[in-house]
Formats: C-alpha cells, sequence, structure tokens
C-alpha cells in the first residue's frame, strides 16, 4: 500500500495489525467471527470499568449519547452501530487493521467514515495499551460521533487534514487532534469534565486530567495548541479546555494556509512549558 502509518511521538515498535486484510483505502471487513469470548469477556470488563467512572468526570454530551453504542457485554457488530449512526448524523464506522497513514486517514473522515481498529488488546493489556484497540475507538470516539455538533467538526477536521497534506502542515494539524478530539477537556458542572477519546478510554487519566493539581489546564487557543508538544507514553501535562462544542466547530472555518505559515515562525512549545502571562484554568 505504500504509506506507513506517521506518529509525531516516540515509538519503538511496527504498527499492530494485519495489513495484508485491508484495502486501497486502509478498510477492511470485521472479522467478527475471529473474536474469542475472551476477547468479548475484554471488551465488557473494560465497558464496565470505564463507564463506572464516567459520573462528574466525563462530559454529560457523552454520557448522553454512550447508550447509542449499544450492547455493552459483547463486542458490538459494526454494521448494528452504523443504522443507528447514520439514521443520527450520516457518519458510518469503517474496519480498519490499525493505525493507517495521514491521508488515507482525512479521506474517510472528509466522507464521514471513522476508522475503527477491529481486533482488541490482550487480557495482560487490559491497564494499558500502546496502539488504540477497539475498544478505545469505540467506547473513545464513536459515542460522540452521535452529537451533531462533535460529527460535523470531524469532517471538517478531516477535510483540513487533506489541505493540510498538500501545505506539508500535518504534524501541527495533528496536535489540534491531539488536544481536542483525543485529549480535551471541556467546562461544565462548574468545572472541567472530559470529551477526549483518549481520556474517556483510560481508567487513570481520566480522574488525573479533571480532578489532579499536577497537569496544566489552558483555554484552548488555536495557535497554542498547534505549537504544543504532546506525550504518547504518559498521562498529558497540559490539557486544553473548551467553553462549548460549538467553540470546535467554530475554529474549522478558520483559514489555516496562513497559520502554518505563521506558525513556521514560531519555535515549538514543550509539553509542560507555560508562556508568560497565561492563566490556568
Amino acid at each position: 500500500m505504500g504509506q506507513a502509518p506517521v506518529v509525531y511521538g516516540q515509538s519503538d515498535r511496527p504498527p499492530r495489525g494485519d495489513y495484508s486484510r485491508a484495502s486501497a483505502d486502509y478498510t477492511c471487513a470485521q472479522n467478527y467471527a475471529a473474536y474469542t469470548e475472551a476477547d468479548h469477556l475484554t471488551y465488557h470488563r473494560l465497558y464496565e470499568r470505564q463507564s463506572a467512572l464516567l459520573p462528574g468526570l466525563a462530559s454529560q454530551h457523552f454520557i448522553d449519547v454512550l447508550p447509542a453504542l449499544g450492547a455493552k457485554e459483547r463486542i458490538p457488530r459494526f454494521e448494528e452501530v452504523n443504522e443507528r449512526l447514520f439514521k443520527a448524523t450520516g457518519w458510518e464506522i469503517v474496519g480498519v487493521p490499525g493505525l493507517i497513514p495521514e491521508v488515507p486517514f482525512f479521506s474517510l473522515l472528509a466522507q464521514r467514515k471513522f476508522p475503527v481498529t477491529d481486533w482488541i488488546r490482550k487480557p495482560e493489556e487490559f491497564e494499558y495499551i500502546v496502539e488504540p484497540d477497539i475498544f478505545h475507538d469505540l467506547f473513545g470516539h464513536v459515542p460522540l460521533l452521535f452529537n451533531p455538533v462533535m460529527a460535523d467538526f470531524i469532517q471538517a477536521y478531516g477535510q483540513g487534514g487533506l489541505k493540510a497534506a498538500e501545505l506539508g502542515a500535518c504534524e501541527m494539524l495533528s496536535r489540534l487532534y491531539w488536544y481536542t478530539v483525543e485529549f480535551g477537556l471541556i467546562r461544565e458542572g462548574g468545572g472541567v469534565r472530559a470529551y477526549g477519546a483518549g481520556i474517556l478510554s483510560s481508567a487513570g487519566e481520566l480522574a488525573y486530567s479533571v480532578q489532579s493539581p499536577e497537569p496544566h489546564r489552558l483555554p484552548l487557543q488555536l495557535e497554542r495548541a498547534m505549537r504544543t508538544l504532546y506525550k504518547i507514553d504518559t498521562y498529558q501535562q497540559t490539557y486544553f479546555v473548551i467553553d462549548d462544542m460549538q467553540q470546535l466547530l467554530d475554529l474549522a472555518s478558520t483559514d489555516f494556509a496562513p497559520l502554518y505559515a505563521q506558525l513556521r515562525q514560531q519555535p515549538t512549545i514543550g509539553a509542560k512549558q507555560l508562556l508568560p502571562g497565561e492563566q490556568l484554568i
């Protein structure tokens, strides 16, 4: 297929997954019969643990739509999720063998197709897994695709990603995805709550991101987030907070081309670096 998945963080492992199953756009059929009873049990245990942690930590936007994912006892069939998802927002999920290159990823998002890794972690990886598996993708990402505003933002991000690829600016744009879709916080309930998939699918980082005094929490500002480096092997040291979901969609209407040119003239910002005058939330 030519391209290898791009990871801007640090990793010594090759991408996991059987890429020989993938078609030209990197999608593959969900081989549902291949899941073992142990696989279904792992999914059920993960779902039960994470859903019990959500109150007071996860955004109500997420809690409200989580039931649309379907039964928690077994790994969902993609076609059954799609029946509900397409009716709600015109999105569908498609199977992929694992991490995929940027342009195919952006292309799928631009078509309102969300790639979901179809394999699940082993029981010994229950607490931590390096790469996203089906639980991370389904539980973390898919529920908010039932939210019309987030659904439109993800499509706009995919469209913007295709333009960024032409401009050689994917790394800068990847930071925006990381600090919103994966590790975003939102003002809610008199404090902050998590809406990012990387937080929502992590037992430890969910409480850490919302309650710990250790990380920095800053209001989301486009240029600041796109200059900020991030961690892939530890909890985040900086989180960006939005006021509401509409703020993301408003950001997506920005003309990014001049912004990329501007950002190229500025240094990156460390994962826990504060700039003079910044006020923490």
